[in-house]
This record gives C-alpha cells, sequence and structure tokens, in this order.
C-alpha cells in the first residue's frame, strides 16, 4: 500500500512543475530495490489524478536493476547469484547499493499551440 504515498508524491512534483499546463505523459525511473510495483502505481495515478492537470497522463516507467556494494574491496555489482558473491574478490559481505531509486525522470505538457480556444 506504500505506492498510494509514493504516487501522492509523484503527483505533486507532476503538478508543481507542470505549472498548470495539461500534463500528457510522465517517465519515472523505479530501481528494482524500491519494492514499488508499476501496476500499484498506474492504479492509484488514475485515480489520484483524476479532476487535475494530470488526469489522462501516461505513465512510462524505466526500470534500474537493483545492485550490492562489496564491503570488502567496494565494487559495484549486479544482483544475479544467489549467494551475492563478489565478482572481483568473491566475497559475500555486501551491501545493497543501487536501484532503490523511485523518481520523476521527466513530464510532458501540452504546448499552448495544442490549447483548443473556446
Amino acid at each position: 500500500m506504500h505506492e498510494l504515498s509514493i504516487t501522492e508524491a509523484i503527483l505533486e512534483v507532476v503538478l508543481k512543475h507542470a505549472a498548470g499546463a495539461r500534463v500528457t505523459a510522465v517517465h519515472l525511473t523505479v530501481g528494482e530495490l524500491s519494492s514499488f510495483v508499476d501496476e500499484s502505481i498506474e492504479l492509484f495515478w488514475s485515480e489520484l489524478a483524476r479532476g487535475t492537470g494530470a488526469e489522462g497522463a501516461a505513465l512510462h516507467f524505466r526500470n534500474l536493476p537493483g545492485t550490492l556494494r562489496c564491503l570488502e574491496c567496494e565494487r559495484e555489482f549486479p544482483i544475479g547469484s544467489p549467494d551475492f558473491r563478489c565478482p572481483q574478490c568473491g566475497s559475500t559481505q555486501a551491501v545493497p547499493h543501487g536501484g532503490r531509486d523511485c523518481f520523476v525522470e521527466s513530464i510532458e505538457i501540452e504546448s499552448p499551440e495544442e490549447v483548443p480556444r473556446a
């Protein structure tokens, strides 16, 4: 259910940066280790954006793989082996490093020429 709060924050950022323009698309980066589920964000987005300048905006996700950082040699490597062994030194002492992010990468808005005049 934590997707609700992150989706609220995403909408707030999008509307602030759109500065009153109609938003047509939002490009998000979501890391594998963030624990956010794209489909849940989309579900909450459709409800939260209703009645705002972002209603109907398409969400585009770029998913980043999770990485680990070896505590012995400091090398960063992708999560892949079941024992989390560092490919450089063989140590199993590693901590999550990359892929925990979730952020708005960019937004697309209607240009003034696209807005129908009354």
